[in-house]
């Protein structure tokens, strides 16, 4: 088993621990791990299956990140590899200011940034990873449907040597599959043939996620809803999580609806346009919105207990308060 270590600069400010948070979700997410202080995923790099393994060095106003790669095979391509999925997928690069700037003049959004200081938007490494998850958790509650994935990955996707991770499977491989084969491990006939039939238009050039760089919102989005399973919801969550567009919020999200609805201390439900209209004074900033919401929702079920909420964070729900009271 190969060795390989060498560290990342972060622009600050940056937190590991939040940041892992808001990409997995879930305590039981089996593809994105997290110990607490080590971030782990498997990553495939020219047909190897290698380990990723992160930690936070040094404060949240002067991070790095420490990897260390293990797999069969490592040379110049897998540090390289490992590079551009960290950084993709933990938003390194990514200057904040401007959203910190923003968050400063508005008492309520203060608050939750304050709480939640250092967390960066998160990216699926590839748009079919993002796609497939959404699909995935689709008409299921978030728990259930990581749980979908993770059969998903663990029954298709390859792992490193001596390992129990498993990478995202790759599209060609998917390709390869009649639907009913993923019907066992949970998917419906629907989602299946969905699954199944995104990544054979990846793998045979009808579909070039890459393209959807160049589009526009609205472009992106009626490209998105011309494949089979891909509605509004999905293609809003792949414009934030795959394409990165931090301006994104997936109005038609009922968890994120009613993490905004709770948190404005709105007692009526919240439609499309409600959210819409909601989420317009925070722009272009409303898709960091959505991952802040996410963590105050984590944080108050209990999952952040590995340290992810410090102790000045203590009684956020108190704060709040005070904040929606200044905000009038």
């Amino acid at each position: 088993m190969a060795l390989m270590t060498f560290s990342m600069p972060v622009l600050p400010p940056f937190r590991l621990d939040l940041t892992v948070w808001t990409l997995r979700r879930r305590a039981d997410n089996a593809v994105d791990t997290w110990d607490g202080h080590t971030y782990r995923r498997a990553l495939q790099v020219d047909g190897t299956t290698l380990e990723i393994a992160t930690a936070q060095a040094g404060s949240s106003m002067a991070p790095r990140l420490s990897v260390r790669l293990t797999g069969g095979k490592l040379d110049q391509r897998s540090e390289q590899a490992a590079r551009i999925a960290l950084t993709r997928l933990l938003g390194l690069n990514l200057d904040l200011a401007p959203f910190y700037c923003l968050a400063e003049a508005d008492p309520l959004l203060r608050t939750l940034a304050a709480q939640f200081r250092g967390v960066k938007p998160p990216r699926f490494p590839t748009l079919f990873e993002c796609i497939v998850n959404a699909i995935a958790c689709q008409q299921l509650s978030l728990t259930v449907g990581i749980r979908l994935l993770n059969r998903f990955v663990e029954a298709h996707g390859a792992t490193p040597e001596n390992n129990v991770l498993h990478a995202f499977p790759d599209p060609a491989l998917i390709a390869g599959l009649a639907p009913e084969m993923l019907k066992p491990i949970g998917f419906s006939g629907a989602k299946a043939r969905s699954v199944v039939e995104l990544a054979a238009g990846i793998s045979t050039g009808r579909f070039v996620p890459t393209a959807l760089e160049t589009f526009d919102d609205r472009e992106a989005v009626q490209a998105l809803m011309r494949l089979r399973g891909v509605g509004r919801w999905t293609a809003e969550y792949a414009l934030l999580r795959g394409l990165g567009r931090l301006h994104v919020f997936p109005g038609d999200d009922v968890g994120a609806r009613n993490n905004l609805a709770h948190w404005l201390g709105r007692r009526d439900r919240l439609d499309y346009a409600d959210v819409q209209a909601a989420v317009r004074h925070w722009q272009p900033f409303a898709g960091l919105v959505y991952f802040h919401l996410l963590l105050a929702n984590l944080a108050e079920h209990g999952t952040l207990t590995d340290g992810s909420a410090r102790d000045s964070d203590a009684e956020p729900e108190r704060s709040i308060r005070a904040a929606r009271r200044e905000a009038g």
